[in-house]
């Protein structure tokens, strides 16, 4: 049960393919909907990163479509921090 006031737990899922001019949404949703989308990444080993801003930003963009440009900076950032992620991964193997 939620608290008074506490926010209901949002999660955006993006795909970026080598071609695409931009990520894609292509997962979004809120309550156990978000909690699926997170398990989900979880099992396939996909890294979470958990930004309330940027999936309030993303909840706002359709499914199967591009991010808008005003986000490219935000993403890029995450993008870079989950290839530093998988550096890290690999290199403690």
């Amino acid at each position: 049960m939620r608290k008074s006031g506490d926010r209901e737990r949002q999660a955006a899922a993006l795909s970026y393919k080598q071609g695409y001019y931009a990520p894609v949404v292509v997962a979004a949703g809120r309550g156990v909907v978000a909690e699926a989308i997170i398990a989900c990444a979880r099992e396939a080993g996909v890294y979470v990163h958990e930004s309330p801003e940027l999936v309030t930003l993303l909840m706002q963009v359709e499914t199967d479509r591009h991010i808008p440009p005003e986000l490219y900076r935000a993403v890029a950032e995450i993008l870079v921090w989950i290839y530093m992620m998988e550096q890290e991964k690999r290199d403690s193997i």
